[in-house]
């Protein structure tokens, strides 16, 4: 009984999880100006030329100004966040067949731990590429999303390992 209610657990997870990436997709697709602009100021570093001039001195050689380069780093994390999805919702379907005797338990957590560490790669990867933009100097609203997010997939990674140690 304990191992049903720790797989149910980690599927409500798994399903709330790709449903706030899925709506996040769904709006970099349909509406890109929204996110776009904020990751072009990141890597072309506007508010930190404007607002930190001294600091920005030490590192202005990693400004990406090309407006080609900017679209095309918005786009691959599109792609990247599509690709997380697709493992999530796989990872939601599996469990959920798990539970009902259809997939193995043990494919299923694979999957969850393959969409787990694929949403806290994703999140990891923004902190990372954003604190080579310096973002912290008026972006630190997307720093502290992506820090949460970060920490969500932790939780759910951490999760997914509990299960495998109770269902092993």
């Amino acid at each position: 009984m304990l191992e049903t209610i720790l797989i149910c657990a980690l599927c409500l997870q798994m399903i709330c999880m790709a449903a706030w990436l899925t709506i996040g997709v769904v709006e970099n697709i349909m509406h890109p100006f929204l996110n776009e602009t904020f990751t072009a100021l990141v890597l072309d570093m506007e508010r930190m030329r404007a607002g930190y001039p001294e600091a920005y001195e030490h590192v202005a050689y990693r400004r990406l100004a090309s407006r080609r380069m900017q679209r095309a780093f918005f786009y691959v994390a599109i792609v990247l966040e599509a690709v997380t999805v697709i493992c999530l919702w796989a990872a939601v379907v599996a469990l959920g067949a798990s539970v009902g005797g259809w997939l193995s338990v043990e494919l299923a957590l694979g999957l969850a731990l393959i969409g787990a560490t694929m949403f806290s790669s994703l999140w990891a990867g923004f902190l990372i590429l954003g604190n080579y933009f310096c973002y912290w100097f008026g972006h630190e609203g997307g720093q502290n999303t992506h820090f949460h997010m970060l920490h969500w997939g932790m939780a759910a990674t951490l999760l997914v390992v509990v299960c495998i140690a109770v269902v092993s």
